[in-house]
């Protein structure tokens, strides 16, 4: 058994409560200082860290990799890890770990709350109410008055892993139809857990993206990071005229320009963006836009996915170091 009572974990990026206490109950020395990306190798040589703990914001790339050999295993908490170089850094011996169940029901919660709120347009109701509330009270009543329900449409979720089978829950919770597109799984089952104990289960099977574009009247996109756009041009012109998109994926599956021009046009009657192409400074006719429903990268960034995560890296740092 290695002695692991000085080990140090660098949580970079931030780490829930129950993820520092595990690790302390583990014996091990948590920073939880930010530290500058430019700073990081210095900071992990001159303070011998073992482990270093990521989200979205702090790169590991093979300039830390080589730098830094007192790194033993690098973490993420979440799932997509574009910001490491994974295989390098395995090839190099290190563990690189993440967390790819903790925050799926995060993320299919907030893909809905996106979708609740735009077919009501409370996205745009939410801006004009502070301001115009008083004085034009109908006149935005009756902008708001083409509003619809989910139950009864159908649901095109692009991308059937956990979180695509998270938002099929809601859906089908929400009496939705739901129909799925992912060239790796060809079938698929999903299982509803209720209050009381009881279970209904769902099958599915995939379908091609482009019947899954014409048949729906909402789609939302749960893919990994892509070097080629999901959603350009020629997908949105094969949407049904006044469906809706959702991205709480990874920024860059959807051409934002081509998004924009298709909700200029009327073809799309709203849009949801979680992530964008260039975060963290999203284009500016993006946040302008008042058919976009916008939220600035939160979908794992519930208490409950947090505390899930840190506890889950912390089990795995402690079997593996252990």
């Amino acid at each position: 058994m290695k002695e692991n009572h000085n080990m140090k974990v660098l949580a970079n990026d931030g780490i829930s409560q129950s993820g520092i206490d595990a690790l302390e109950k583990g014996g091990f020395e948590v920073i939880t200082t930010k530290v500058a990306q430019e700073q990081l190798i210095n900071y992990i040589n001159e303070n011998n860290i073992d482990v270093i703990l990521v989200r979205s914001a702090t790169q590991v790339r093979k300039d830390i990799i080589d730098a830094c050999p007192s790194l033993k295993i690098i973490g993420r908490g979440g799932v997509g890890m574009d910001n490491i170089d994974v295989a390098y850094a395995r090839e190099k011996g290190l563990r690189v770990i993440n967390t790819p169940a903790a925050s799926s029901a995060s993320v299919a919660e907030l893909v809905f709350a996106h979708l609740f709120g735009g077919v009501r347009f409370l996205h745009d109701s939410n801006r004009n109410m502070p301001l115009e509330g008083d004085s034009k009270f109908k006149d935005l009543k009756k902008s708001y008055a083409k509003g619809r329900e989910l139950r009864g449409k159908t649901m095109g979720i692009i991308g059937f892993g956990r979180i695509g089978r998270e938002v099929a829950k809601i859906a089908l919770g929400c009496g939705m139809k739901v129909i799925y597109s992912d060239s790796y799984v060809e079938n698929a089952s999903v299982t509803l857990d209720f209050f009381d104990g009881q279970q209904i289960t769902f099958s599915f099977k995939t379908q091609s993206l482009d019947s899954l574009l014409q048949e729906s009247d909402f789609i939302s996109l749960h893919v990994p990071a892509q070097k080629e756009y999901v959603i350009g041009k020629d997908e949105l012109s094969k949407m049904k005229d006044g469906a809706a998109l959702i991205n709480a994926a990874r920024g860059g599956v959807i051409d934002e320009v081509a998004l924009i021009d298709a909700l200029e046009d009327n073809k799309l009657s709203f849009a949801a963006l979680d992530v964008f192409e260039n975060e963290p400074t999203p284009a500016i006719k993006v946040l302008m836009n008042g058919k976009l429903s916008l939220s600035p990268h939160i979908g794992a960034a519930t208490n409950e996915a947090q505390d899930r995560i840190g506890t889950e890296l912390a089990e795995q740092i402690i079997t593996i170091l252990k």
